[in-house]
């Protein structure tokens, strides 16, 4: 398909990478955001090798990793945090670092900055209240009174897409795990050049993301799924770690402000069945979203988005398009989902305990291939 016009819901990160890889395939590119503030949280993330190769491909990299901080290894440390391993992860991208921490804010703009400098229509505030397949095109009405017709509309509205909902009202729906994860920001320590990560019951891990922060992630058992008020949050967080080692109950006296905290509750899905249904396609978290225990659910949408505008330009016909595109990510996005929800499982004692170590250097084997 050559200039399509593609309706892109949802203004995240798959949704952006996708009108960005759309915009450089010649595509015509319109992104609904509902959010009119187009906020993100305010912690971190990481993104590895395979990610740094896909931004390379959107030639976005070298803003990018002006915005982070690059690291090359995974140190991994036993439960009374003695180091055990220090893993260097593969470098893809000849000349450049295997890994990159990133706030999400700083991640945010540069997407964003880009989406919009491609040429690609955003508009916030916005959602999809109804999707009219009429066979050669999809009718859509807006929130805001307004309506257009589009070739493709591409659902990457996250976990709990209304799009899924609105093309695929049978499939799958996203599970609690038991298990809960908290993000906290601190300054960094100009030694940790490398993702610590803590394992045990109680999953713990530092991640670099910038020159002056790095922020924590602390998975916990929350098997009730509880709800935690905002007041309060910092000392709760502090209580989740009383159990640690040494060097991170220390680093836990910091967490004193209750805005800076950010609890979610963890939760998985995997779509076994179509991603697509007529000219609606779906991608990242809204067919696939998976726990962190690997590091991979942004860096999967990154790769969706590249392979789907790959094989939208490569096609004929959506439905064409589509199978191809659910053919090149299926086995690589079960996997993440599956191998991370182990993990998790290992942690609270729901299945056997994987070795951090282990798995870590297994994925890398697998998303080092090509996409």
């Amino acid at each position: 398909m050559r200039n399509a016009n593609v309706l892109v819901i949802g203004g995240g990160v798959g949704g952006l990478t996708t009108a960005i890889a759309l915009r450089r395939a010649g595509h015509t590119v319109t992104v609904i955001e509902k959010d009119p503030d187009w906020s993100v949280y305010g912690v971190g993330i990481i993104q590895q090798s395979n990610v740094i190769r896909a931004m390379a491909e959107l030639e976005l990299l070298d803003d990018y990793l002006a915005a982070g901080v690059p690291f090359d290894n995974i140190a991994i440390h036993t439960p009374d945090g003695t180091k055990v391993a220090e893993i260097p992860a593969p470098r893809l991208t000849e000349n450049y670092p295997a890994n990159v921490g990133i706030g999400r804010p700083a991640l945010h703009k540069v997407l964003g900055d880009r989406t919009i400098a491609s040429g690609a229509n955003v508009r916030l505030g916005v959602t999809a209240q109804s999707l009219d397949d009429r066979g050669d095109a999809v009718h859509v009405v807006f929130s805001d009174g307004e309506s257009g017709d589009f070739d493709l509309v591409v659902g990457a509205d996250g976990v709990y897409s209304d799009t899924r909902q609105k093309i695929l009202p049978d499939a799958e729906q996203p599970e609690f795990t038991g298990q809960s994860v908290w993000r906290y920001n601190f300054k960094r320590p100009a030694d940790l050049n490398a993702l610590h990560v803590y394992n045990g019951p109680t999953g713990i891990g530092l991640v670099p993301i910038s020159e002056e922060l790095m922020y924590m992630y602390v998975t916990t058992p929350e098997p009730d799924n509880p709800h935690y008020p905002r007041e309060g949050c910092a000392e709760a967080m502090r209580k989740k770690l009383a159990k640690a080692p040494p060097q991170i109950q220390e680093l836990a006296q910091e967490i004193t402000d209750d805005h800076g905290v950010v609890y979610r509750p963890l939760e998985q899905m995997m779509l076994y069945g179509d991603w697509h249904r007529g000219r609606v396609v779906l991608l990242g978290d809204a067919v696939h979203a998976t726990t962190p225990h690997l590091g991979q659910g942004a860096g999967m949408a990154i790769e969706d988005s590249l392979v789907l505008a790959d094989e939208i330009t490569r096609h004929d016909t959506p439905q064409e398009a589509f199978k191809a595109y659910r053919d090149r990510r299926f086995d690589r996005c079960k996997y993440i989902v599956e191998k991370s929800l182990a993990i998790c499982h290992g942690q609270l004692g729901k299945g056997p305990p994987v070795d951090n170590a282990a798995a870590t250097h297994e994925m890398f084997g697998i998303v080092s291939q090509p996409i």
